[in-house]
């Protein structure tokens, strides 16, 4: 019997070093799930390309790329009415941008596939956005072209999110295709506004709350990385962020530096002055009383850290970073995720071209973000912020104007790890990579956890897929063919086991589980 390319990719992969090998083929149905999904993956990686064509970024606000996330949105849509799923596209209105223009909001899919009352419904989250990238930026790629190079997969989008995402429908689609009925009942929530904050989803899951998530029991997320390249992980909490700006204004028109240099108050050098006045050398946040309210270390999650697998010069090289700020795995683990940090991002209004530039900008924005853990607070942080470059300022005996704003306040996340779709996604774990994965954190921030475990009061599983060197939100952005087939067989493995968690609980208590479907 011949090999098919698809197969001999599969093992090429595992010859290559720096992928595990998974566990031997189950038997019976997975066995054939697996097989499926093997045989096949060439065509699932097909349709990623076509998903990762779509130039569906959702951070610039212009005509030109809401129209390619409508592109995107709508062909999501008809690969869910080909499962038979029932898509429902909603309307979520426009927003006003500061220059005056409107561009509408992307809508959400909300879709279904399946109304057992016997079976566990499972709701997965998916974006379908993604960050700005152009090749000249410093992709060795086009950044829209899926590129495979020694079994990597590059492209934006392809780790974060459109490979998860279409891990999950490869998953359904398999079951599918060998006529079997799903062990679950699916319902799918899709958004294309992620990466600008989620505009107007809230408003929707608070709408949908008591009609399209009531007989929802589990939801995953899989918009996460591992902390390892081999290593799967589920993640048990996230930081939360506040996003900051800081204006700093003489005039709304620049200098001539040979004209006024020498006489201004420059607002440039009040604006790094103020920048500079936010964190230290160490990392360490300047803000006063900032670390007042984080919760404190216990010996418990000191030992949670000590049993992470993590390779710190892995972690550095792949990394590309000549060091750290800590040099111990612990306090690396610890500053990433439950500690606050400071970050600054960018200066709008100053000349950022090549060549040679003699202007003194007249007005300058400095963008910044704290990475918030629990128990800080959104409103305290933006006053003691608020504060503390209020008094930088003062310093400076300045003429210009400064006015400090805080663009975004997101909560962190937490999970409640008893929930029985927690040891179903260990099971899984284990049948498809033959290990226990590591119970992690993650130091970014995805704003819908909050919200469905605030308003839907649902168990949340994180139950991400791609690597730690996937390179979400940079330059050459990948997903290992490996982990996006493995992954593809991973839901279909999690599908079972909550299948068979959940007949368990009925067999135990039949009268636990009796929710109201429509």
């Amino acid at each position: 019997m011949r090999s098919s390319p698809a197969r001999l990719t599969g093992v090429l992969l595992l010859l290559s070093g720096g992928m595990s090998a998974p566990s031997s083929r189950p038997a019976g149905l997975l066995g054939r799930v697996f097989q499926y999904i093997d045989l096949h993956q060439d065509e699932f990686v097909q349709t990623l390309r076509e998903w990762v064509a779509v130039e569906s970024d959702s951070i610039q606000p212009v005509p030109r790329l809401r129209e390619e996330l409508f592109t995107m949105m709508s062909l999501a849509a008809e690969e869910l009415r080909r499962l038979g799923a029932n898509v429902d596209v909603v309307d979520s209105g426009s927003q006003k941008l500061p220059d005056g223009q409107t561009l509408p909001i992307l809508p959400v899919i909300l879709a279904e596939l399946g109304n057992d009352p016997k079976k566990a419904t499972v709701c997965f989250y998916g974006h379908l956005d993604v960050q700005p990238a152009r090749q000249e930026d410093g992709w060795l790629t086009d950044p829209y072209t899926l590129t495979e190079v020694d079994g990597k997969l590059y492209g934006r989008g392809a780790t974060d999110n459109k490979g998860p995402v279409l891990a999950w429908i490869n998953a359904v689609s398999t079951f599918q295709a060998l006529e079997e009925d799903l062990p679950v009942n699916l319902k799918f929530i899709m958004e294309g506004m992620e990466e600008a904050g989620s505009l107007a989803l809230e408003e929707l899951v608070r709408r949908e709350k008591n009609r399209f998530f009531s007989s929802v029991d589990y939801i995953v997320i899989s918009d996460n990385l591992w902390i390892s390249r081999r290593k799967p992980a589920l993640i048990c909490g996230m930081r939360g962020n506040s996003y900051f700006t800081v204006e700093v204004k003489c005039r709304d028109q620049g200098f001539h530096s040979g004209t006024f240099g020498g006489i201004l108050n420059e607002p440039m050098a009040d604006l790094i002055a103020l920048l500079g006045g936010l964190v230290d050398a160490s990392g360490r946040i300047l803000v006063p009383a900032i670390y007042d309210h984080v919760a404190p270390l216990t010996e418990e999650e000191k030992k949670g850290y000590e049993a992470i697998d993590l390779d710190l010069e892995e972690y550095r090289n792949s990394s590309q970073v000549k060091r750290f700020l800590f040099d111990t795995k612990e306090e690396i683990l610890m500053h990433l995720w439950r500690y606050p940090s400071l970050s600054i991002h960018g200066i709008e209004g100053a000349f950022d071209e090549p060549g040679a530039k003699t202007v003194i900008p007249g007005r300058v924005t400095g963008k910044f973000s704290i990475r918030l853990v629990p128990h800080m607070n959104t409103s305290v942080v933006e006053k003691q912020v608020e504060q503390h470059l209020e008094y930088i300022f003062s310093k400076r005996n300045s003429s210009n104007q400064m006015s400090v704003s805080m663009a975004l306040g997101l909560l962190p996340w937490t999970a409640n790890i008893t929930d029985n779709q927690y040891p179903a996604a260990k099971k899984a774990i284990k049948t498809v990579f033959g290990t226990e994965p590591d119970m992690i954190q993650d130091g970014s921030t995805i704003p819908i956890a909050r919200i469905f475990q605030d308003i839907i009061q649902k168990s949340v599983l994180m139950l991400p897929l791609g690597a730690v060197d996937d390179g979400e939100h940079a330059q050459n952005e990948k997903i290992n063919r490996w982990n996006y087939i493995e992954g593809s067989k991973l839901f279909a493995a999690f599908f079972l086991e909550v299948a068979q968690l959940h007949s368990d609980d009925l067999l135990t208590d039949p009268l636990s589980h009796t929710p109201e479907r429509e």
